[in-house]
């Protein structure tokens, strides 16, 4: 096949199944192309969306961050019980709860870093700890009560969901970072070959305290603006939401192998799961079996980003 097609395989594979999927259900439902249908999509994405951009920079790094549903659920917890069980104030307590889901992420890169312990065992330990840490919070209970400036980031400005404003400010904010930054530079050149990275002078402990802190910070505000939606801090909120992230980040481009990744791609990974799960509901597709086609669906996606890179080199 020609590498210039293959090169452009690799780099809109996201993009080109985001619109397969779209085409497809446009055909099997009148309903999802309307533009009700299309804004619950964006809403209902949003909050993941701002986790998978967060993960994407882990995975370009050859990590991957498992802990950032519990961390979503344990800034969310902090957030509504300082603000109401300890009259915080709505602000500072959302603050303190992002600085706990960046202290989360930090653990995370000083055990990978100083450690030594391989991503996926030190994320899963945090995984762990956060979840207990959010039962022991909350006591396995809703934390309700919260006030108009905590709701209000799940309301909607001129019939718009402020959620998906959110997005938008943070996809722009992190492609500069990632895209356009000596960091981001850095952070490509840590997952193309960490020891050729380090002898050109990159720190990869730097880099890797910094994905890992964006990571958590993406999780935990994921984390507020779930909360500000459900109106309380829920303790099993974030169940899967790691799941999700990968998924969206791999479907999106980035590879597992490192290396490979942007935060366009992220998005448009997270809104191909979304409009998966939409259609499916649409199609009033049972549910035990839409956790199949989604995983096929994944399956299909990460086969795709290992044949094409395999071909490229």
């Amino acid at each position: 096949m020609n590498q210039k097609l293959l090169t452009f395989l690799r780099s809109n594979s996201g993009l080109l199944i985001l619109l397969f999927v779209i085409l497809l259900l446009s055909l099997l439902s009148p309903h999802f192309l309307s533009t009700r249908n299309l804004l619950t999509v964006s809403l209902q994405v949003s909050m993941i969306a701002i986790a998978a951009i967060g993960m994407t920079f882990t995975l370009i790094t050859g990590g991957v961050d498992l802990s950032v549903g519990s961390v979503a659920a344990l800034a969310g917890a902090l957030a509504a019980g300082l603000s109401t069980r300890n009259e915080l104030g709505t602000y500072p307590a959302m603050l303190l709860a992002l600085a706990a889901a960046a202290g989360v992420g930090l653990l995370n890169g000083a055990m990978i870093v100083w450690g030594r312990i391989p991503p996926f065992v030190a994320t899963l330990a945090t995984m762990a700890i956060a979840r207990g840490l959010t039962l022991v919070y909350t006591q396995a209970r809703p934390i309700s009560g919260l006030d108009g400036q905590f709701t209000f980031w799940a309301s909607d400005i001129a019939n718009f969901p402020i959620p998906i404003l959110v997005l938008l400010f943070v996809t722009v904010g992190l492609y500069i970072l990632l895209h356009r930054s000596v960091f981001g530079n850095d952070i490509f050149a840590i997952g193309g070959n960490e020891e050729t990275a380090r002898l050109a002078g990159i720190s990869p402990a730097r880099v890797k305290f910094g994905v890992y802190t964006i990571s958590g910070l993406c999780a935990g505000l994921t984390g507020l603006l779930l909360t500000a939606r459900l109106w309380s801090a829920q303790p099993n909120i974030g169940v899967g939401l790691e799941l999700d992230a990968i998924a969206a980040s791999v479907m999106g481009g980035a590879s597992l192998l490192g290396g490979a990744g942007s935060v366009p791609g992220a998005v448009i990974g997270t809104f191909i799961v979304g409009a998966v799960a939409n259609g499916l509901n649409l199609l009033e597709v049972p549910s035990y079996n839409q956790q199949v086609i989604k995983g096929l669906v994944f399956i299909v996606a990460v086969i795709l980003d290992y044949v094409l890179k395999r071909r490229l080199k």
